[in-house]
């Protein structure tokens, strides 16, 4: 039982374990369900790892200005333990936001974090 247990945990931890969030300050995000699928397929595709193990969030109505206008505006986090390609991932997250929300890519921060598998959590114990 405990090597099936440490060969189980020894493969998920060479998992990303992707974890992509967005906020913005629109109020009614049309469809939201729609816009997590979205990202959830996209994180997997950009990430080569199984949609089994990306996380999506969406927070929507956040208080937020951009270079000190209240336009409509959003940041995303993007988080994984590897894999992540922040040039490329970038332009792709941005239009998929555009095309989804309407903000303007220029109006769009986006934060990507590589996370040790050690400080990620899962299941009560790390991956690392």
């Amino acid at each position: 039982m405990g090597f099936l247990r440490s060969h189980y945990m020894d493969r998920l931890s060479n998992q990303p374990m992707p974890l992509i969030k967005v906020k913005t300050n629109i109020a009614a995000v049309q469809v939201p369900d729609t816009l997590l699928k979205k990202l959830s397929a996209a994180l997997a595709t950009a990430t080569g790892k199984p949609e089994s193990y990306v996380m999506t969030l969406l927070d929507s109505g956040v208080p937020m200005t951009f270079a000190g206008s209240e336009e409509p505006c959003a940041y995303v986090e993007i988080k994984s333990i590897g894999s992540l390609t922040p040039p490329a991932m970038s332009d792709q997250f941005c239009e998929l936001i555009k095309s989804s929300l309407g903000i303007p890519k220029d109006r769009i921060y986006i934060g990507f974090d590589d996370v040790n598998a050690s400080d990620w959590g899962w299941n009560g114990r790390t991956f690392g």
